[in-house]
C-alpha cells in the first residue's frame, strides 16, 4: 500500500486550514487517513504549523512519500533533517547525542528566524497604524479649521447685518429728526407770519 504524507483541506470557503496526514495514496484528498501528523494554517502571518516531527520521521523511514507542499512543510519544521541525521546515526557517522545536538542547534536558529519575522511583521503593523492615525489627525485638523472658518464667516456676516441694520436705523432716525426739525421750523415760521 503506497503511503503519502499530504495535506487534507478543512475550513470554510476562503479561509482554509489543513491537516498534515499520512494516507493511502488511493484515498480521497479529504477522505480516510492512517495518522494525523499535524496542522498547517496559512491564514496567519507567518503561517502556523504544528507537526509531530517524530511521527513524520517514522513514516518517512518506512517509505512514505511526501507531496511537494508537505515536503516543504516537513523541511521547514526539520523532519527531513532529523531523518537525515537518523540515517547518519544508523551508518555510524554520528552518535545519537551528536545528532540531537545538531538538531537542537538547528531548531534554535530556526526559532530565531521565525521570531525576527514575527517582530518585523508586528513593527510593520505598528507603523501602518501610526500612519493611519497621523492621516486621521490631519483630516480632523482640516475639518476643525474649516468649521472655524465657517463660524468666523457666519459671525462676520452677522456683524455686517447688524451694522447695516444699525446704519439703516440711524439713517431713519436722522430722517425723522430732520423731518421733525423741518416741521418745527415750518410751524415756527407760520406763527411768525401770522
Amino acid at each position: 500500500m503506497p503511503v503519502k504524507i499530504r495535506l487534507q483541506r478543512h475550513g470554510k470557503k476562503g479561509k482554509p486550514f489543513f491537516w498534515i496526514v499520512a494516507a493511502d495514496s488511493r484515498a480521497k484528498r479529504d477522505g480516510k487517513f492512517l495518522e494525523k501528523l499535524g496542522i498547517y494554517n496559512p491564514n496567519t502571518n507567518p503561517a502556523t504549523i504544528e507537526l509531530d516531527v517524530d511521527g513524520a520521521v517514522t513514516w518517512l523511514q518506512n517509505g512514505a512519500q511526501p507531496t511537494d507542499t508537505a515536503r516543504a512543510i516537513l523541511s521547514y519544521k526539520g523532519a527531513l533533517l532529523k531523518k537525515h541525521l537518523a540515517v547518519g546515526v544508523k551508518k555510524g557517522a554520528l552518535t545519537e547525542e551528536q545528532a540531537e545536538e545538531k538538531f537542537k542547534a538547528w531548531l534554535e536558529e530556526k526559532e530565531g528566524k521565525i521570531g525576527s519575522k514575527k517582530d518585523s511583521v508586528e513593527k510593520a503593523k505598528e507603523e501602518e497604524r501610526a500612519k493611519a492615525l497621523e492621516a486621521e489627525k490631519e483630516v480632523n485638523a482640516k475639518r476643525e479649521a474649516e468649521a472655524k472658518e465657517a463660524e468666523e464667516a457666519a459671525a462676520a456676516a452677522e456683524a455686517e447685518r447688524t451694522a447695516e441694520a444699525t446704519d439703516e436705523a440711524t439713517v431713519e432716525s436722522a430722517e425723522e429728526e430732520v423731518g421733525a426739525a423741518t416741521a418745527e421750523e415750518a410751524s415756527t415760521e407760520e406763527k411768525k407770519d401770522a
